[in-house]
């Protein structure tokens, strides 16, 4: 395969892996770094390094809403819920193990 059509698949998936995290607004941030190891706010920073690397400026908020589809604020009013003292406990026991 030639470096053109990998980066082609690479950024297809990419789309689709987004747009799964927008569609599945229910599974909250801290359940899938207690299950991954990595969030929406973790693809935004891997987003934004990204782009600095190639000169390219890019804020935490602007990265946030091409992830989220929306500004975060917005994405947290309507669809993030408190953490569970379960789900706190699983995330304080887990950042020992996972890097992101």
């Amino acid at each position: 395969m030639d470096d053109k059509t990998r980066i082609e698949l690479e950024a297809a998936a990419f789309r689709h892996l987004v747009q799964h995290l927008r569609e599945r607004d229910d599974v909250q941030n801290i359940d899938l770094m207690n299950l991954a190891g990595f969030c929406r706010n973790c693809l935004s920073k891997w987003y934004r390094a990204a782009a600095e690397e190639r000169g390219v400026a890019l804020s935490d908020p602007a990265a946030r809403e091409i992830v989220y589809g929306m500004p975060y604020d917005e994405w947290k009013s309507k669809h993030q819920k408190e953490a569970s003292v379960e789900q706190k406990k699983a995330f304080d026991q887990s950042q020992g193990h996972k890097g992101h």
